[in-house]
């Protein structure tokens, strides 16, 4: 079976990031995870990565005059390490249009809302604060703009009147370790074929991810 080579972007405690290394570590899954890129020399991610024994590279923001430098740096790695596909996993870096339009439609972001609604920051204050009543996360390819790009995957959680902005982080944050190996499975597996601002999953391979069961006939 051919397996992707894939890449993970992170600045901080990297929970996504453990999920997608023990998604990786499983038998016959599609993709290997090559190689973690931080921004934050003391992200915990690194640690997790090198304890799985994952290349890392420290690319601090910081070294670099300006955003385009950084991300040259970090691109020439990625290419040398062979990735197909970029996961940013907590990267608190907002990307220039030039790096997201060489990675386009081979970098995806997972965002803790349904999308397009409650982009940007502290979603689940904002979720409770507007009295909806389902609340999630999602998994999409990345736009230059913030928070845009095709969906492909998405989880719902409920909001009950009980929760606070840090019971409904935890709820969320369950699904996000769910969802995001889940699409990387996708991905690799050639299942996901995006056209203008949708993306289109072979049905099956959607209802399994779901786990809906077909309408009988």
């Amino acid at each position: 079976m051919a397996v992707m080579k894939i890449a993970a972007l992170i600045s901080g405690g990297g929970t996504n990031l453990q999920a997608i290394i023990d998604a990786c570590q499983k038998q016959n899954f599609p993709a290997e995870l090559k190689l973690v890129i931080s921004n934050n020399p003391s992200a915990y991610g690194l640690k997790r990565a090198k304890k799985a024994g994952i290349e890392t590279k420290v690319i601090n923001h910081k070294d670099y005059e300006t955003r385009d430098d950084f991300e040259k740096a970090m691109n020439k790695e990625l290419i040398n390490a062979g990735v197909g596909l970029i996961c940013l996993a907590g990267f608190m870096r907002l990307l220039n249009s030039n790096f997201v339009n060489l990675w386009r439609d081979r970098m995806i972001n997972i965002h803790p809302s349904l999308l397009p609604s409650l982009k940007g920051l502290n979603t689940h204050e904002r979720a409770i604060d507007l009295g909806v009543r389902v609340h999630g996360c999602t998994v999409h390819f990345v736009r230059a703009e913030m928070d845009e790009g095709p969906v492909i995957l998405q989880a719902v959680v409920p909001i009950s009147d009980e929760d606070t902005p840090q019971t409904l982080a935890k709820k969320v944050l369950k699904k996000e370790h769910i969802i995001y190996p889940q699409a990387i499975r996708l991905i690799a597996s050639g299942k996901v074929k995006v056209a203008g601002k949708k993306v289109h999953i072979d049905n099956k391979s959607l209802l399994q991810t779901y786990k809906i069961n077909p309408t009988p006939k």
